[in-house]
């Protein structure tokens, strides 16, 4: 498969993921957050084996060493992923507030709607 392929279909699954999140509920996104922080968590082991093959490949290619610590995937780094994953979903669900709404002479009210 060509990367140009591999592109475009990875942004057309992106699109109709898109879709399926922006109709997705409060719960459904926090618990797609919370499998995500599963998922990550029991793949560590072929995490880092897939990493440490990216690193070597990148030392073999001449990367800069700035570059090779921004690659490596470390248990802390990992830790740190799953901690922000678990915090996101502990976040109040900003979908549907309303914020700086004002009246206008007219009467009616208008205001800003957070959407997906």
């Amino acid at each position: 498969m060509s990367i140009e392929h591999y592109m475009q279909e990875l942004g057309a699954a992106a699109r109709v993921a898109s879709r399926q999140l922006a109709a997705s509920s409060t719960a459904q996104r926090n618990a797609a957050l919370l499998a995500t922080c599963d998922a990550l968590d029991g793949a560590r082991a072929s995490l880092a084996q897939a990493n440490a093959e990216d690193l070597a490949r990148g030392r073999e290619r001449g990367l800069d060493a700035a570059l090779l610590d921004r690659l490596e995937l470390t248990p802390v780094r990992i830790d740190g992923m799953l901690q922000g994953l678990r915090q996101v979903a502990a976040l109040a669900d900003p979908v549907g507030s309303i914020s700086d709404v004002n009246r206008m002479p007219s009467g009616i009210q208008v205001g800003h709607m957070r959407v997906p």
